[in-house]
This record gives structure tokens, sequence and C-alpha cells, in this order.
């Protein structure tokens, strides 16, 4: 087992979140293909509109962390950016990078290192490792790592009820002016086939049960357990922890295995209110998690993506940005439209008239 962690003092100096204003209600899904008979796994979940994909839900989420990494860290400047990564699993091309979007839109180019990230759900903290390591090593003053999603489920298929869309931007940067100090990570991989997508498939497909012990549960648990021995640290510990939100039982029953109270993960618990938002979901409960966190809580990030692996993270909060700058989460998550299931379809895209 390998301690992660960059010779160079590594910290968050800004985050943002976004997450699309439409909802879909489980119920509505439910209703249409089962006449109500299944119990929806969320409440429900957030969709993107007509004009929004993961380049645009990037922009605004990377606008949204720039900002905060202005009012942390007087020496930040666009010009010391020197990556743009972004991490999902449903890149708006198959070929042509969502980065390089990114970049041009919030000014970041020409002189910038831009790369698009896959690992499903872990996509996104995949980018934040990378950027320690590129600001840790020197190679860049600050590199912007997110993690978004507009997450697809095959009509009727289980899936369909928790796909949502969201995820959340990082400017990770010197520890000195930094919001938040990593101290720490470790990764966990196997080849285990639970979830995937084969080239033009539109919809992916997955293992069923098979999903939770060998995959999320086993990965998962030993990411976390390796990092907790390295940093001789142990749960109570820990202020706040959040785990990839595939459902609502699953982040819970891990986070009691690994010794977390449900104190502890309530902050970031987002997904029954928007869905399983996949690359997007472990990174917005942190952004939740740091909109209300105070100097000295440490905080417990563990990813998952299918195929399968983990990245667990040790954080230590420095200091707090007032909300007033930027948008919280949670205003995110409140500012809802409720949208029936043809609206849905129609934004989505699953019924083609040709």
């Amino acid at each position: 087992m390998t301690l992660m962690k960059p010779v160079k003092p590594v910290g968050i100096t800004g985050y943002g979140a976004y997450v699309p204003r439409y909802r879909l209600a489980g119920q509505a899904i439910s209703e249409l293909w089962t006449g109500g008979n299944v119990v929806p796994p969320v409440s429900e979940k957030a969709v993107p509109g007509l004009d929004e994909d993961v380049a645009t839900m990037s922009i605004e989420a990377a606008r949204n962390a720039i900002t905060r990494a202005g009012y942390a860290d007087p020496g930040f400047s666009l010009a010391g950016l020197g990556a743009v990564w972004v991490g999902s699993e449903s890149h708006p091309y198959a070929v042509k990078p969502t980065s390089t979007i990114v970049a041009e839109a919030i000014g970041a180019t020409p002189y910038t290192q831009a790369a698009d990230w896959q690992f499903a759900c872990k996509a996104g903290t995949e980018a934040i490792q990378a950027a320690i390591g590129f600001v840790g090593s020197g190679m860049a003053a600050y590199a912007l790592a997110i993690g978004m999603d507009a997450a697809q489920g095959r009509p009727g298929d289980a899936l369909e009820y928790t796909a949502g869309a969201g995820g959340a931007a990082f400017v990770i940067g010197p520890a000195e002016h930094a919001l938040v100090e990593i101290e720490g990570s470790v990764s966990y991989v196997t080849d285990t086939p639970d979830f995937w997508r084969r080239q033009y498939e539109k919809f992916p497909e997955h293992a069923g049960r098979f999903t939770g012990e060998p995959a999320y549960f086993h990965h998962i648990t030993s990411s976390v357990t390796a990092l907790l021995q390295a940093m001789n640290l142990s749960a109570r510990d820990f202020a706040y922890a959040v785990f990839h939100q595939p459902n609502v039982k699953f982040p819970l029953k891990v986070g009691e295995e690994l010794g977390f109270a449900r104190e502890q993960l309530r902050p970031g618990l987002l997904v029954n209110e928007i869905g399983n938002t996949y690359a997007g979901s472990s990174v917005i409960g942190l952004t939740a998690i740091l909109d209300i966190a105070q100097p000295g809580d440490r905080i417990l990030l563990a990813s998952f993506g299918s195929g399968a692996g983990s990245d667990a993270f040790c954080l230590r909060v420095r200091k707090v940005i007032p909300a007033k700058h930027v948008w919280t989460t949670r205003e995110y998550v409140q500012r809802r439209t409720p949208i029936d299931y043809a609206q849905y379809s129609r934004m989505k895209g699953n019924y083609k008239l040709n």
C-alpha cells in the first residue's frame, strides 16, 4: 500500500458545484414502467435542460471554483492555471475533448494543459489526484479538476431511477493559501466488471447485485481502511465523510461498516434529491460539506468507479469563504423545477423519430 502525498503541500484553493434545475420524481418512473409497484430508490433526480451537457455544466462549476479561488488566494490567476481536466462518463463528444471547451470558456487558453478523464464514477477524483501531482511537483502553480456527468439509464432499467446530472470543480493549488489541505490519498483498483458500456451503445449495462459487495463495498472499504492505517487515524478523527452515492443505502452502509456515524455523512448525502451524478457524485457531496465546514475539520472523501476502483482522501479545512460570493451547493439543490416523464424523455433524447 502506498500513501500518495506530494512533497510540496497542496490543497483545494477554490471549489464550486453545479446542478441543473429540472427534477424528475422517481415515482413518475415507477408509475410508467411498473404501475407504481416499484418503490423508487431516490425521491427525484436532476435532469439537464435541452441546452445543457457535461461541457456547459462543467463551465458553470468551474466559474464558481475560480471565484472562490480568487477570494482565497491573492496569488491566484488564470495565467497560473496549468491544467484543465474534466472527468466524466458522458462527455458530449466521442472524439473532441470537453476540457478544451471548458478551458476556452473560462479564459484559461492557450497556454494550459487540457485532458478528459474516464474511470466511470471516479473520473472526477482521478482528475483531482493528477492535479495534486501536477501542482505538488511544481509543474503548474494551479490545476482545475472537474467531476461532472449527465448520465443516462436505459428506459425502464433500474439505473433510470437514479441517473442524475451535476457535479463539481476544484482549483488545486499550494496549501499555503488553500481553503483545504490535502493530507494524503490512497487508491485501490481491480478488474471487476460490474458496470460497462461498449462503444456505439447508448446505455450502460450492469451486473445487478454484483455491483454491491465485490465492487462498491470491497473497493471503498479497502481504500479507506488503507488510508486510515497509513495516517494512523480512525473514523472519530473526522468531522465529516462523503462516499460515492449510487443510492441512499450504499453510502450509509459502507459508512457504518467503516465506523462513521450518520451525522458525519448527512451533510454530503445528496443522492435522494438529485440522483446519482456519477463522476460528480462524491465530489458534489464534498462541496456541500465544504459550505458548512469550519477550520480544523477533517473530511474523508471516498469515490468509487465501476470497473473497478476507489480513491480515498484525507482533507483538513484551513479557512472558509463567505457563501455570499458564490451559490452554495444546497442553493443549487433547492432550485428546482419539476418535470414529467414526457419532458424528461425529450430533454434526454431517449426516443428518436428517425
